[in-house]
């Protein structure tokens, strides 16, 4: 086979290796069968939002482990063609089959980056917030800059973007703002713009016209569904019943009708014993333990938050993740990833998506430049 026709096979098979590293697919098959399992119960529509939920799930499974079963046979089908183009000079067939081989490889590298936008909350909506930094008056004018920016951005893909708070700056610009960004995926993709963004440029509000440096910090956070499920293995809750407690009547004296429920792992309790019936109690109970573990969890995700918060207090040097030149020259630089752009005016103007990319592909698969050498 032609080298050139042996590298783009190279690189597709590399493509279809990554997907399913990243979809894990046996574990994706064991769940696509749970969902077909569940999808056949007559009364998953008396829920109409699980129902929703288990099928676009159930969808997008089919058609994800769909797409890498046609994509190897497509691929060993068009290796064949080529092979019988080049045993029987026929340019035409191999022609044909090069062309196919570059829609199978535009068609991973969609399927790829739909693949990094499968975490837990990417699909839901976003909260962006914008905090002006070290800089003064030109800080709270990029943190201005900033919130045009992610709007631009947002604006592009169909979002639509609403503004939840805004502090001025004390002579222009802002001095804090919160976004909602609404759209599928708007917290997987801006999940990535979390940190420190560092602007150089001539200030515009030095009557010298000296080049300034100016810092504003960008957080992002999802939108919680309303409807908060906490699953719960029953084999690690122990159930002890007992005599209610407390002054009164006969039945409180002589049926066990109170509900102790013990969570084993984490050692929370609780007991119900303000009704009678032994079944009620045992319910409420049930509904309390998971109003527990709930509260714990979010108690966790909030000291996280506060760890992670605390690791970058100062919005200033040594913290940013990008960082965007206005002059001397034109350039910006993701210290994360390497990715660079000589139009910085094109990024402002919303074009992040291949800074966005590059941030979830190396969160997903690892490696990559890590934290690189800053630009001036």
């Amino acid at each position: 086979m032609r080298a050139e026709l042996a590298a783009k096979v190279d690189e597709i098979n590399a493509s279809v290796d990554l997907l399913r590293q990243h979809l894990n697919v046996d574990r994706s098959r064991r769940r696509l069968a749970e969902l077909n399992a569940i999808a056949e119960d007559p009364k998953l529509w008396d829920e109409p939002d699980r129902a929703q939920k288990i099928m676009q799930e159930r969808t997008g499974l089919e058609d994800a482990l769909g797409a890498i079963d046609r994509i190897n046979r497509d691929l060993a089908d068009n290796i064949e063609l080529i092979e019988l183009g080049e045993a029987e000079g026929d340019e035409g067939v191999i022609t044909e089959a090069a062309t196919a081989l570059d829609g199978l490889k535009a068609e991973l590298a969609r399927r790829e980056l739909d693949a990094l936008l499968s975490g837990e909350a990417d699909a839901n909506d976003s909260y962006l917030e914008v905090h002006a930094g070290a800089g003064g008056t030109d800080s709270q004018d990029w943190a201005l800059m900033l919130m045009r920016m992610y709007t631009r951005w947002s604006e592009r893909h169909g979002f639509k973007v609403e503004l939840v708070d805004e502090s001025p700056g004390e002579q222009a610009g802002l001095k804090s703002a919160t976004l909602l960004v609404k759209g599928h995926n708007a917290y997987g993709w801006l999940k990535t713009e979390s940190g420190v963004h560092r602007l150089v440029r001539i200030s515009p509000f030095d009557s010298n016209a000296r080049r300034q440096t100016s810092f504003a910090s960008v957080d992002v956070y999802p939108v919680i569904d309303d409807r908060i499920v906490i699953e719960i293995n029953e084999s690690e809750v122990r159930i002890d019943t007992m005599r209610s407690g407390g002054a009164g009547g006969q039945h409180v004296n002589k049926t066990e009708s109170a509900v102790r429920l013990t969570h084993i792992p984490t050692g929370i309790a609780v007991v119900s014993q303000g009704d009678r019936s032994q079944h009620k109690n045992k319910a409420t109970a049930w509904n309390m333990l998971r109003a527990k573990l709930y509260e714990m969890e979010l108690k966790k995700r909030e000291a996280e938050a506060a760890a992670e918060q605390a690791a970058r207090t100062d919005i200033g040097w040594g913290h940013q993740i990008r960082s965007y030149v206005l002059q001397p020259y034109q350039l910006v630089k993701d210290l994360r990833t390497g990715v660079t752009s000589g139009t910085p005016q094109d990024v402002l103007d919303g074009d992040l998506d291949p800074f966005m990319e590059a941030a979830l592909a190396q969160r997903a698969y690892g490696g990559g430049p890590g934290q690189v050498e800053d630009v001036e």
